[in-house]
């Protein structure tokens, strides 16, 4: 394989944190090189740019009063980045060697990339139906979701008729916050009875515009530029119907995009997330930091991720000064 040089920092992901991450390393003189990953055609994999290039609008990002498209906000991150002198590599990072310093990247390209510290931004991927007019809405911006925290609140939502998909905290989290805006919310679950703690329960079932569709499945996503409906299937009788609604939430959960690196001797939490000091970016490796949803299964949103890229950079920064590399 090649080896493609040595660098005091490498960042790998290029969402929120990556970003925020490479442009406090810039400015630190560490000279980040961010590997952003390879667009792939599953829109259930992360994309460069992460989650938020899913998302059309973004109106809860400090310093967009008018808003921002999810694309649109992470360029600007990455022209700020690069602005600073930060290198951008377009492939993945396929395995990572931390048993030996400086550690040793493969790349998707073929080649090898050592790096005396690394931060980890690669993000969580939330979990969909997979079905084709579901990723379709999702992708243009029609009224499909899955963070209605992120969402919710955008006017084609408000008092609409809405839908949450799952029954766990997350589920019930989403249809709470949906019932401020929403004018009905709809709970689609495949059992008669939920996950979700019974505290969770209670408050939802407490809203006067929840309506829980117990045993049901959603088998389809209706309208062709904007959500105008649902088919559901009922899982005990396989009884077909059509519930229409404006916008769809799925919270079915997410998963920590770490497949590359659950071999690296990294520690995780019991929901796969990578499990950080207290306080800290660190790992249980020295040197080895990381930032955004691939470590925070509490509240996956931007600006937190921001935050915890900003945090890394940081930490990444004082650790190589410890060990003298400047």
């Amino acid at each position: 394989m090649t080896d493609t040089g040595s660098h005091k920092l490498v960042i790998i992901g290029s969402g929120p944190a990556g970003w925020t991450a490479a442009i406090y390393a810039a400015r630190a003189s560490l000279g980040p090189v961010v590997y952003t990953g390879v667009p792939k055609q599953n829109p259930s994999i992360v994309l460069p740019g992460g989650q938020l290039m899913l998302t059309t609008d973004v109106e809860n990002y400090p310093g967009f009063p008018e808003g921002v498209t999810g694309p649109e906000m992470m360029s600007l991150f990455q022209k700020q980045a690069e602005r600073f002198g930060t290198t951008v590599v377009g492939e993945d990072i396929e395995s990572c060697d931390f048993s030996r310093r400086p550690f040793a990247l493969k790349t998707s390209g073929g080649g090898v990339v050592h790096a005396h510290a690394v931060i980890v931004a690669t993000g969580a991927t939330a979990n969909w139906l997979n079905l084709p007019n579901e990723q379709r809405l999702a992708q243009s911006g029609g009224g499909v979701s899955a963070c209605a925290v992120c969402d919710g609140a955008l006017p084609m939502f408000r008092d609409q008729p809405l839908a949450v998909v799952g029954g766990g905290d997350t589920a019930m989290e989403e249809a709470l916050y949906l019932t401020k805006f929403a004018s009905k919310v709809y709970v689609i679950h495949r059992r008669d009875e939920l996950r979700a703690s019974k505290v969770m329960q209670d408050r939802l079932f407490a809203q006067p515009n929840v309506e829980m569709m117990w045993n049901k499945v959603v088998t389809d996503v209706l309208g062709e530029d904007r959500v105008t409906g649902v088919e559901l299937e009922d899982t005990t009788t396989g009884e077909r119907s059509h519930l229409e609604i404006k916008g769809l939430f799925i919270a079915i959960g997410h998963t920590p995009a770490t497949r590359f690196i659950r071999e690296s001797g990294l520690e995780f939490d019991d929901k796969g997330y990578i499990r950080l000091a207290t306080r800290s970016s660190a790992t249980n490796i020295e040197g080895v930091f990381a930032a955004g949803d691939v470590a925070d299964s509490v509240y996956r949103q931007a600006v937190t991720a921001a935050g915890m890229g900003c945090q890394a950079a940081l930490d990444a920064e004082r650790w190589l000064g410890s060990m003298g590399v400047h």
